[in-house]
């Protein structure tokens, strides 16, 4: 199997941004970008104590992230995301209009808008407690395989970064992507790994990804891997 493509994405912009969301590249996303240098101790980049540390792979919408932090008041939770559109899709859920620069935002909330390996790479060993993967780009074209973050290439990084015992959600629902999950993870040492769910458990917030999935006909499956 090939290795992992140096970069797992391709273009970070799709079409001009809005003066809206110009703004909120500007000046909000500074205010809630992840210092690199706080790698080494990143609970620290978060201005109250923190139960955990979470991290999200890939959040397009926002969606997910959202109902996390609301959820988990005490975690300390790193959101990563390259694609601008999808940067400004969180950061307009969190800001209204107009408010950019003085808006109160999450304590509990960081963003990484950098290829989320590199933080993963930089994180202390066994620093995180939970890892999330949701309906990530499936990448279906087989030469295009080495662009999906599920890969043989990735899992020491991710597995590095995660405490025994950690879970790491996946969701999917493009059938090539949940055939290459199966198979990449049976053949690991990682992860405890056990039969996806079918239907979305308890305590997995929805995403729009998964609505357009469900209302196109496509059945998601659920995975929750635990290192070992």
């Amino acid at each position: 199997m090939k290795p992992p493509a140096e970069r797992l994405y391709g273009r970070q912009r799709g079409h001009p941004l809005r003066p809206r969301q110009q703004r909120l590249i500007d000046i909000t996303l500074p205010r809630l970008r992840f210092p690199e240098d706080a790698a080494a101790t990143p609970l620290k980049a978060f201005t109250a104590p923190r139960t955990e540390l979470w991290l999200e792979v890939g959040f397009g919408g926002g969606e997910h992230v959202v109902s996390q932090i609301g959820t988990h008041p005490d975690v300390g939770y790193i959101a990563c995301e390259v694609f601008e559109n999808g940067l400004c899709s969180l950061l307009s859920r969190l800001v209204p209009e107009g408010d950019e620069a003085e808006a109160l935002l999450p304590s509990g909330l960081k963003i990484w808008d950098e290829d989320a390996r590199q933080l993963l790479s930089a994180l202390p060993e066994a620093s995180l407690d939970r890892m999330f993967l949701m309906f990530p780009d499936p990448w279906p074209k087989a030469r295009h395989a080495k662009r999906r973050f599920v890969h043989p290439g990735n899992l020491p990084i991710v597995a590095r970064a995660l405490k025994p015992g950690a879970i790491w959600r996946v969701a999917s629902d493009d059938p090539t992507y949940q055939a290459w999950v199966t198979e990449v993870m049976a053949n690991q040492d990682f992860f405890h790994v056990e039969p996806p769910a079918t239907v979305r458990p308890e305590g997995w917030p929805p995403t729009r990804y998964e609505a357009k999935a469900l209302r196109a006909g496509r059945s998601p499956l659920y995975w929750t891997f635990t290192r070992k």
